[in-house]
């Protein structure tokens, strides 16, 4: 029976390998001529809707032969594993060119005569960032119009089987599968590919890569360009060649590509914000030295001698100044000058990112032939989602025709159902934030008790103090309840946005995006905020500590103030996301591909065939793309709202993009199916986005100058209260701390020992002695202080307002050679297709045709001359 067994597959697989002539690779129908432009599968389970699933699919699939399509469907017989049917799909010329001209995609009709752009000179000195011209630019430039049925003859069609591209053909296609209807069920009619994938009839639809990533197609007519992507673009070691986009654009279509060529815009000008970046942290790292604020601290007569007040009551004691030696000295890193100066351009830098990204995103318009293409026609489009859940019509203003709407009153409902969920979403992650600082106020007293009670930390006690060593585990703890909330949310998000039904896809993207950025916003910077602009600015003093939930004492910021542990928050959270992001982006496909494919590598190549191949790979998803920009918007997010506290942060952003990019390339490449194609001329909303932080950044970067660094006070000191001529700031350390006596604790807030019998402890802040008249108040020098920082913050930000606007003014938005581009092929356009139609007239004319008059001949004629005119 075994030996039986085996012949019977080893006859199987035979019959199989002498069915298929066509190379494993192949991507055409059995027939080799006709190319399968899409792929549907599904699996034939006998369950209870098996009978159900079967009549949805012979009514679908006859429905796309109805609309012209082709389909040549492979028995599970033939699959790989035995269970699984493949359905593909051929559109034949007469359905590309109908649809093509639905979608107004637009073709060549000359080659472009325009000469091309001026040299650049540095161009031999970037020769070794250049990859190949056949790569980088695969295909002729073209004047190209849209294309109409009714002037074929106009067109450059050498070949019809390759006249339309690739994606072209399978974004022609998915239009067609997702409106072709299904039948009706529940008096509804249904209709779309997306319901037949969430109901179970089809496990999969996608179009095919046209080879495998390692190797070229044996097949000739294949142009082989995964292999060439993934040569020249995905892998690592091609990490500083520039991105072939013409390629890219072509295999993926335009939405991937824009995507993509704003990721290397934006890394290629992180590179300017992390040299400076750098070069401010050297600065810092070189006058370590000269820091008179750390040497006072660390020297054993000045912070030896200065007895600090206790950080928690009852159970901390009191502690000498000079054991945050190390960590004042670290501080110095990131609270210097050149702090100020970072912040200043970092407020220009993002400017001039988002004005030369417009210039970038225009010559990309033109060149891709998008100058014409406007969202309006994608408004016009409505979701199958929408026409197959909204049952009442109306007319179209614009179009005149009955279409379906969502009344007035079921929109509300939907939307304050949605805008309750948000908020409270939002109010969980305040309420998790909240929880996190009583963690903080609530483990500091158990740091500080096992620190000084536990010999084995003598040896780091002065690095790792009870603040740092709170602020890192709180950090940690921040960024796991981070991730906890945004993989719960993300389901959240998308379920309220179905719900409200969104009209067309582009309103589907804004509002999902609008949701999932507000609450990532709050979500990751929450914590950030926090320490930056609340964490020691309201706790009072010795004998009237302010408390939270009349329980927790508030925390006090290091005696060399609160920067440094902004910057610990700042580059835990940044850093784990950042990795953690590249964990799930690239090892997590390529483990579930792995074992997906584990049984596969055991039979004959033959019998492997390219769509069971892709089927085997993960699925992109129409929201894989918003996931990247996501990601990418919230990095920018922490190196611009944020970067006063971290100059080092646009450089980890930029080893990360550099990684990035390859990453995204090589998943996109290799581990996935190939996405469907879709047009886009921008970055859509998140250019708005992006405008509002880099506005943000500067209030931001104002205030964490301000209030959370030491600089103002420093200076306040150097100007107005320093008595020493020869060294202006010593003595700043023993000004900026204030006296407290003692006796005058409370009993709640009294250390329960005091062996050395101290008198008198210091503590952080610009208060009268107790033998002042207004014991305990504040200070004149507070007041001084306060003023210097509002006055800094006006000042900052009007000048960098200012210098920002200016740039923009200054900087248009579409390059003059591109302008003058775009008037160019409007006008050869316009005069060849006037040309083309005075033509065909002379031909009705001369034919006797009683229909072509003399005046439509000279309407014709003076149409061309208007054309030229303008």
């Amino acid at each position: 029976q075994q030996r039986g067994r085996k012949y019977n597959l080893f006859l199987k697989r035979r019959l199989r390998i002498d069915k298929r002539h066509q190379s494993k690779d192949s991507i055409f129908f059995r027939d080799g001529v006709r190319r399968i432009d899409f792929v549907l599968s599904y699996v034939d389970d006998l369950n209870k809707e098996w009978e159900k699933k079967l009549e949805r699919r012979k009514e679908f699939e006859s429905n796309l032969q109805k609309a012209g399509l082709e389909l040549e469907t492979e028995d599970k017989k033939e699959s790989e594993d035995g269970k699984i049917y493949f359905v593909k799909i051929h559109a034949p010329w007469e359905v590309l060119i109908t649809y093509a001209e639905v979608l107004n995609i637009k073709v060549p009709i000359k080659e472009n005569d325009i000469p091309s752009m001026v040299e650049n000179p540095l161009d031999c000195m970037l020769a070794p960032l250049r990859l190949p011209e056949k790569v980088m630019h695969p295909e002729p430039d073209y004047f190209t119009a849209p294309f109409s049925k009714d002037k074929q003859e106009l067109y450059l069609i050498n070949d019809e089987s390759t006249f339309f591209s690739p994606s072209m053909r399978n974004r022609i296609v998915n239009y067609i599968l997702t409106r072709c209807p299904y039948g009706t069920e529940e008096g509804k009619k249904k209709f779309g590919i997306k319901r037949l994938l969430n109901n179970g009839t089809y496990s999969a639809a996608y179009p095919l890569h046209d080879c495998q990533y390692w190797k070229k197609a044996n097949d000739p007519n294949c142009d082989s360009e995964r292999y060439t992507l993934y040569m020249e673009w995905a892998r690592f070691l091609r990490f500083y060649k520039e991105q072939p986009l013409d390629l890219i654009r072509k295999y993926y279509g335009e939405k991937i590509g824009i995507y993509f060529a704003w990721l290397g815009f934006y890394t290629e000008m992180l590179f300017l914000a992390a040299v400076v970046g750098l070069i401010c942290f050297l600065y810092g790292l070189f006058t370590m030295d000269e820091n008179m604020s750390s040497k006072e601290i660390c020297d054993p007569a000045i912070g030896g001698e200065i007895i600090m007040c206790p950080l928690c009551d009852r159970e901390c004691d009191y502690w000498r100044l000079n054991t945050t030696c190390e960590s004042s000295e670290y501080s110095h890193l990131f609270d210097n000058v050149a702090t100020l100066f970072f912040a200043i351009f970092m407020g220009i830098w993002v400017t001039l990112f988002l004005e030369f990204w417009k210039r970038r995103q225009a010559r990309l318009k033109y060149e891709w032939d998008l100058v014409d293409f406007e969202e309006e026609q994608q408004q016009l489009q409505l979701r199958p989602e929408y026409e197959a859940k909204c049952t009442q019509k109306k007319k179209n203003p614009v179009t005149q025709e009955m279409e379906p709407y969502l009344p007035i009153t079921s929109q509300a409902v939907r939307f304050c159902i949605s805008g309750t969920t948000v908020l409270f979403w939002v109010s969980l992650i305040i309420a998790s934030m909240i929880a996190v600082i009583v963690y903080r106020l609530a483990v500091y007293a158990a740091f500080a008790s096992l620190m000084e009670n536990t010999q084995t930390l003598q040896p780091i006690s002065g690095l790792l103090t009870p603040q740092l060593a709170t602020s890192v585990t709180a950090s940690c703890l921040n960024f796991v309840i981070i991730m906890i909330l945004n993989f719960l949310y993300e389901r959240i998000a998308i379920w309220i946005t179905d719900m409200e039904i969104p009209r067309t896809h582009m309103e589907y993207e804004n509002r999902l995006t609008m949701k999932m950025f507000l609450f990532q916003f709050v979500n990751y910077y929450s914590s950030c905020f926090y320490v930056a602009f609340f964490k020691g600015k309201f706790v009072g003093y010795p004998g009237a500590y302010t408390y939270m939930f009349n329980r927790w004492r508030n925390e006090e910021c290091d005696p060399a103030g609160c920067l440094i542990e902004l910057t610990t928050q700042l580059t835990i959270v940044m850093a784990g996301k950042q990795i953690w992001g590249n964990i799930q982006e690239a090892i997590v496909p390529w483990i579930c591909n792995w074992w997906g494919r584990r049984k596969a590598r055991s039979n004959p190549e033959n019998l492997y065939s390219r769509w069971e191949q892709d089927h085997d790979l993960q699925t992109f998803g129409a929201l894989g793309l918003f996931y990247e920009y996501l990601e990418m918007v919230i990095q920018f997010g922490f190196i611009t709202l944020f970067v006063a506290s971290f100059p080092l942060a646009p450089l980890l952003a930029l080893m990360n993009n550099i990684l990035e990019i390859r990453v995204d390339s090589w998943k996109l490449t290799t581990q996935y199916r190939r996405p469907v194609a879709a047009k886009a001329h921008s970055i859509g909303v998140w250019q708005e986005i992006l405008n509002g932080m880099a506005i943000l950044s500067v209030v931001t970067n104002a205030f964490i100058v301000a209030f959370t660094s030491d600089m103002i006070p420093r200076l306040v000191y150097y100007y107005a209260y320093s008595e020493n001529e020869d060294s202006p700031m010593s003595g700043y350390i023993n000004n900026s701390l204030s006296v407290f006596q003692i006796s005058d604790f409370p009993d709640r807030n009294k250390p329960k020992l005091n062996p050395e019998d101290f008198v008198i402890c210091r503590y952080r802040d610009y208060r009268y002695p107790p033998d002042h008249e207004r014991k305990y108040l504040h200070s004149m020098q507070f007041w001084h202080i306060l003023a210097a920082k509002l006055a800094f913050i006006i000042i900052m930000e009007h000048v960098v307002f200012i210098v920002k606007f200016f740039v923009a003014w200054m900087i248009p938005d579409v390059p003059a050679d591109v302008k003058a581009k775009i008037k160019r092929e409007k006008y050869l356009t316009q005069k060849i297709l006037h040309e083309y139609e005075l033509e065909k007239l002379k031909e009705r004319l001369c034919q006797g045709d009683k229909r072509a008059t003399e005046k439509e001949f000279i309407a014709t004629e003076g149409r061309m001359e208007l054309s030229r005119a303008m």
